[in-house]
């Protein structure tokens, strides 16, 4: 009787495959990879942000393209709004330590978080434009309450600055959010008529930013108002 012949071939495949270890299910596998991807672009995208608010658009500014194109109200509005901002600042930091309620000093610390990085952004404007900032200071654009370079925010006179310096507790707080609140309806006249007349694109969009963002925390510091009984 003849044996049949094994295929050397058939025999190495069918010998099991050693030190193999166990096998990662095709979906962990998906997953693990997905999980990946997903951290790398919300890095990606976080740093991105930042570079674009505190470093893209600031830098921006001193390209050649930037610098031809503007025109005088966008000189206006950066000029304004950098003196605006800076009143807005000085009265913020103020209320983030004075404010006896903890949603105000909140309100302020995301005032001067913004703010700062927005008059660094239109001072480098200024500068790529060849715009002596210090020029523009007392600069008074419609809207603004007259009080650009006088030391005040606008639309408050000496006498609303001295009520609120003499403030304190809950009256303080009030006196912060009514004059923030005009002091924002102002900034967002002036966003509004550089969308209308500016010809810059980085600045009608900083512009268009100026208007939501401040709009939005008008509502905020109205329910706040409410709050406190105002």
């Amino acid at each position: 009787m003849t044996t049949p012949t094994t295929h050397p071939s058939a025999r190495s495949n069918a010998r099991p495959t050693a030190h193999a270890g166990p096998r990662r299910p095709r979906g962990a596998r998906s997953a693990t990879a997905l999980t990946g991807a997903a951290l790398a672009a919300l890095l990606l995208t976080g740093c991105g942000a930042q570079t674009t608010d505190h470093g893209a658009d600031h830098g921006s500014g001193h390209t050649s393209d930037t610098a031809a194109d503007h025109g005088e109200a966008d000189v206006a509005f950066a000029s304004g709004m950098v003196v605006h901002h800076e009143g807005a600042l000085t009265m913020a930091q103020d209320a983030a330590q004075r404010a006896s309620t903890p949603e105000v000093r909140a309100l302020a610390e995301r005032v001067v978080a913004a703010q700062q990085p927005e008059i660094d952004q239109m001072e480098g404007w200024l500068t790529a434009w060849g715009e002596d900032g210090g020029s523009h200071a007392g600069h008074d654009m419609a809207g603004t309450g007259g009080m650009a370079g006088t030391g005040g925010m606008a639309g408050t006179s000496e006498d609303d600055t001295a009520a609120l310096a003499a403030a304190t507790g809950t009256a303080y707080d009030r006196l912060f959010l009514e004059q923030m609140t005009a002091h924002h309806r102002d900034a967002v006249e002036m966003a509004q008529r550089e969308q209308a007349e500016g010809t810059a694109p980085q600045a009608v969009a900083l512009a268009e930013r100026i208007e939501a963002d401040q709009t939005a925390e008008i509502a905020v510091m109205a329910g706040l108002l409410q709050q406190l009984g105002a």
